[in-house]
């Protein structure tokens, strides 16, 4: 290793030991299941914002988009604008009421706890097949965040992918399953300030030594004139209406993250929304906006350029070339910031799913709250484990497998959850339904190419699972009484408080 990679070296060991110190503050404060998976609801505005938003962005932020700006240039706009939009629709309409409608319903821990009580469900098939796709969805998302870790280790310090991989795996493990949410939730409050950091500063530093806006704009020209047409793609080909609506859906898939969810319903109270809503708002416009500069501004800085299938690494190119090792070394700890932020809230959520809606929904009813939260622990390092094994395929692209995972949860509990939240005639059987049809199209869907097969497949799953959700539920019997009154009591409330 060079000076230089020591120095970054450093600077990365002081970053996972803080993180590290975080997650075992938070393991002393953790006592009980509700503490170990929503934090005992005692988050405030600054930390649920952040940590949902940073939980959201992932690996991708500084990998995945950067390395579609590059080769694509302004078609990436789409892209920014469907999650931007589908950012504030999240914290608009569903995060209170979810946030409100949680509690009321046996004041449900998980996604799958609360359609349990929500339709009075008590059969147990509900709960598990919500948790089942969580856990078959957040193997190739975590995967995902795992594959950044070992394009980072390996391209900085020249690391066997695999190792590098292994090595990324472990730290996420150990404060996620050691600290729960409220390490999980406060490490995402640092390192969604750090990413934002990261993305503000490469992009200033390269506009610096080019010359300005207009000096970049005219060299991108003259390598490649199609980059800054946001209707043509970076080869000059039009862009079709199926490709803008394939990037602007990816807005739609906010309605289903178990791991977003989760933050809304840990806030302290709905009042704190409003206020936590424009922290997120900002912070996602700040931070695609900077992602996607980042990889416009490679296309001048980077001489020879970067072949398609390192295109992903342009940001890392750039911290290397523009900035000093230690500079250098605070940035590129951005990206295993995202990387975790993302990861460790993915694995607390499946944990979840198996500890509370699969073993004790079908196997251990009796279990107490102790023993509850060693298995929660466990199964984060399970999970993990299988994730690992997935992402070892160097050949990963991470945008690929986040786009899959995505749409999986958008079109599997999205629609179902909108209409739970908003619909009073919703049935059990209408959820099932929807999170089925949601599920499998998205699975079927991504097997198949050419022409409508094209579109994005949270398109025709978020669709078919709206209507499978409406028709079924429109074919059973109106809900028991019981089931009705717990909406009404949620409704009014939500109806007399101006934060949703």
């Amino acid at each position: 290793m060079n000076s230089g990679q020591i120095i970054i070296g450093l600077t990365f060991l002081v970053y996972i030991l803080a993180m590290l110190a975080i997650g075992w503050v938070g393991y002393r404060r953790t006592s009980d299941l509700s503490d170990f998976v929503l934090g005992g609801r005692s988050l405030g505005s600054w930390v649920t914002a952040l940590s949902a938003s940073a939980s959201d962005m992932s690996g991708w932020l500084l990998l995945g988009l950067p390395g579609f700006a590059y080769l694509s240039g302004m078609e990436s706009l789409w892209l920014s604008g469907g999650l931007l939009a589908g950012t504030w629709l999240n914290w608009r309409f569903l995060a209170a009421r979810l946030r409100r409608y949680s509690e009321a319903a046996h004041n449900a821990l998980t996604l799958p706890a609360f359609f349990a009580h929500r339709f009075h469900d008590d059969s147990g098939l509900l709960r598990g097949l919500s948790a089942l796709f969580i856990l078959i969805f957040f193997l190739f998302y975590t995967a995902s965040g795992l594959v950044a870790g070992g394009k980072l280790f390996s391209s900085v310090f020249g690391l066997p992918y695999t190792w590098a991989v292994i090595g990324g795996a472990l730290v996420i493990i150990l404060y996620t399953s050691f600290g729960g949410f409220l390490a999980v939730s406060w490490t995402d409050l640092v390192q969604g300030l750090l990413m934002a950091a990261a993305l503000i500063a490469v992009p200033l530093m390269a506009f610096t030594q080019l010359g300005g806006a207009s000096a970049i704009a005219g060299k991108i020209t003259h390598y490649n004139p199609h980059l800054l047409d946001p209707f043509t793609d970076g080869k000059g080909a039009p862009l079709t209406l199926t490709a803008i609506v394939s990037l602007m859906a990816w807005g739609l898939g906010y309605f289903g993250q178990p791991h977003i969810l989760a933050r809304f319903k840990a806030i302290r109270s709905p009042e704190q929304l409003p206020r936590a809503r424009r922290i997120a708002i900002t912070w996602v416009a700040v931070s695609l906006a900077g992602a996607s500069l980042v990889g416009l501004v490679g296309v001048p800085m980077l001489n020879p350029p970067l072949a398609d299938a390192d295109s992903e690494k342009v940001f890392i190119h750039l911290v290397n070339l523009l900035f000093h090792p230690v500079v250098a070394g605070i940035c590129l700890a951005a990206i295993l910031a995202a990387i975790m932020s993302t990861a460790d809230s993915q694995l607390l959520v499946a944990s979840s799913a198996f500890t509370e809606d699969l073993y004790k929904g079908l196997v251990g009813r009796d279990a107490d709250e102790q023993n509850r939260v060693r298995l929660g622990r466990l199964a984060v390092w399970g999970i993990a484990l299988l994730a690992t094994l997935l992402a070892l395929d160097p050949e990963s692209k991470v945008l690929d497998l986040v786009a899959y995972a995505w749409a999986g949860f958008g079109a599997a509990f999205g629609p179902p959850l909108i209409l739970a939240l908003f619909w009073r005639r919703m049935t059990r059987n209408g959820a099932l339904a929807g999170i089925c049809a949601g599920g499998i199209t998205v699975v079927a869907w991504k097997q198949l190419h050419g022409g409508l097969f094209d579109l994005y497949e949270i398109v025709p799953g978020f669709l078919l699972a709206t209507l499978a959700t409406l028709l079924v539920s429109l074919s059973d019997p109106p809900p028991a009484k019981a089931t009705t009154d717990l909406f009404d009591e949620v409704a009014e409330a939500s109806q007399k408080n101006r934060y949703g």
